[in-house]
Parts: structure tokens; C-alpha cells; sequence
């Protein structure tokens, strides 16, 4: 495994390896208080195109967690395509660190830094994709209900990077799908259809809705995001009047049944896409969710840099 960079270019037994090692680290953290340093004189060099409290955070502790070291990179030291190109960047950050994670605005940016860099390249999240945060997310998954094979979760919100990488994870693994977006925010057809070719081999199913109550009847699951991502802050206006159905709350909660739990990348615009009520009651996982980031992350760096 030479990059982490999308869902996409593993396997589902690949991507039950990634699951499997955060879940021994984890394990292995709680039981003796530490983890070996596996990465014992290794570093991280983590390129920052976009502000980020649990990614940077997570790798930064994970990599502490196993003995190496992490170098967080602004935006403004590097300049990532502006002051500098992208594989100028990738060729020397290759040649003072073990690997590279960024967390940056266009995909097309870290395909280049792996297609120009000597170490391991982790997609930390782009404007197409967050393989790291789906990750964390499924594991999140595993640990409460036991499996992943059979679970329906139901996205609701806009069809972001983020929706992006869990409808493909959750077709890999067998897990349902459903995603109620308004007219227009869509997840890009490609998308969907890749992941219905995927969900084929796993009987998984995928469904398409604008419809928030249709998607969520039956879930196990109901996840939502910001309205507005990074990047989008001229449409924030526009999205605010368009997505209020769609906000996570306790009546659309109660469509799911009390089985359901609740889940949110975060950070959290309370009282837009999710009430206080919906986020800190008994049925969320907000929060063991932003932890496991930290676990998931441990089971890439291992494989990736082990």
C-alpha cells in the first residue's frame, strides 16, 4: 500500500486491513496505556491548504502515538501551486520526510504529490474526496454495531466530498445506502454509478431520494454535514435558504426509530444541518466518531508507514 488517497483504489479486504490495525492500536492504547513505536524515527509532513482541528490534531497524536514525529505545514509556508508547484513540493518534502499528508482544495493536487513523491501520500481531504474521515466513520460504525455487511445509512445534506467517499466505502463493504440531497446538490453521477456497479458484487443496495423521510426509514445510521463547505462561502446565502428541510432533527430522527444513531464529520453549525437536541443526545456518535479519526489514522500511518 504505497498511498492512501481514495476509497476508491482498495479492496474491501485492503480496507479491512486499515479497520483491523486501528482496531488493535486502539485496543492496545486502552489495555497498556501506550502502543509500541512501530514508527520509531519516522516523520510526517503534513501540508495544510485548509484549517482543520481533528485532522491535524489526530495524525499529529497518532504519530506521536507510535513513536514517530509530525511537521504541520501552513498554507502560507508552502504556497502549495501558487509559490511553488505542486510536484516541486512533492520532490522535496520526499526528500526530508517519511510521508506526506495533505489536506488541500483541488483532488488534482494530491494525485500530483503522489504521482511526483518518493514516500507514502495521504489524502487528508480534498474538495472530491475524505477516504480518512470515511474510514474513521465506518470504523465508528464497526465497534457500536458489530458489522458493517447489512447496516443501511442514510446521508442527508449536501452530496459533498464526504458522502463521496462514504456511498463507496459502504458498497465495498456491503453496507446500504441512501442519500437525500435538494435538487441540484447532488452527488456526481459518476459517483453513484460507480458505487452501484460496486454495490452489485456486495447485494448492497443504493438509493437516490430528495425526499429526507424516504431516506432515513430503516436506517441504522443518519449522517449529515455542513451546508457549506470550505470554498463555498459565496453560496453559504444561497444554501441557507435551500437546505432547512434537511436539517438532522428529532422528528426526522424519529422516521429511523430509536435503534437509529446520529453522526457528523464536524464542525458542527448547530442549529443548521443538526439541533443541540439531535448532537448531544443519547442516540449521537458525534463524538466517539471524532475520536476514532485519531484510531483510524493510527491504522493508516502503520500500514502506510510501518
Amino acid at each position: 500500500m504505497q498511498h492512501f488517497l481514495s476509497i476508491t483504489d482498495f479492496s474491501a479486504d485492503e480496507l479491512w486491513q486499515f479497520l483491523r490495525q486501528a482496531k488493535e492500536l486502539k485496543d492496545e492504547l486502552k489495555n497498556t496505556g501506550h502502543n509500541q513505536p512501530i514508527l520509531k524515527g519516522k516523520t510526517l509532513g503534513m501540508v495544510f491548504q485548509k484549517p482543520s482541528l481533528r485532522t491535524r490534531v489526530s495524525f499529529e497524536v497518532g504519530m506521536l502515538h507510535l513513536g514517530g514525529h509530525a511537521l504541520y505545514l501552513s498554507p502560507n509556508e508552502i504556497g502549495l501551486g501558487g509559490r511553488e508547484s505542486v510536484p516541486d513540493v512533492a520532490r522535496v518534502l520526499s526528500g526530508y520526510v517519511d510521508g506526506i499528508m495533505a489536506r488541500v482544495f483541488a483532488h488534482q493536487h494530491i494525485l500530483q504529490l503522489a504521482e511526483y513523491s518518493r514516500v507514502p501520500v495521504i489524502n487528508g481531504l480534498s474538495d472530491y474526496d475524505h477516504p480518512c474521515q470515511a474510514l474513521a466513520d465506518i470504523f465508528t460504525l464497526w465497534e457500536h454495531f458489530g458489522r458493517v455487511e447489512g447496516l443501511k445509512m442514510a446521508y442527508v445534506g449536501d452530496g459533498n466530498n464526504v458522502a463521496t467517499s462514504l456511498i463507496t466505502l459502504m458498497a465495498k463493504l456491503g453496507g446500504h445506502f441512501s442519500i437525500a440531497t435538494p435538487p441540484g446538490y447532488e452527488l456526481p453521477a459518476e459517483v453513484v454509478t460507480a458505487a452501484r456497479h460496486l454495490a452489485e458484487e456486495t447485494n448492497a443496495m443504493i438509493s437516490v431520494t430528495h425526499n429526507p423521510a424516504e431516506a432515513v426509514t430503516g436506517a441504522d445510521v443518519i449522517y449529515t454535514d455542513v451546508w457549506t463547505s470550505m470554498g463555498q462561502e459565496k453560496e453559504s446565502q444561497e444554501r441557507l435558504k435551500v437546505f432547512p428541510p434537511y436539517q438532522i432533527n428529532s422528528q426526522l430522527l424519529a422516521q429511523a426509530g430509536s435503534q437509529a444513531v446520529v453522526m457528523h464529520c464536524l464542525p458542527a453549525h448547530r442549529g443548521e444541518e443538526i439541533t443541540d437536541e439531535v448532537a448531544d443526545g443519547t442516540q449521537s456518535l458525534l463524538f466517539p466518531q471524532a475520536e476514532n479519526r485519531l484510531h483510524a489514522q493510527k491504522g493508516i500511518l502503520a500500514l502506510l508507514l510501518g
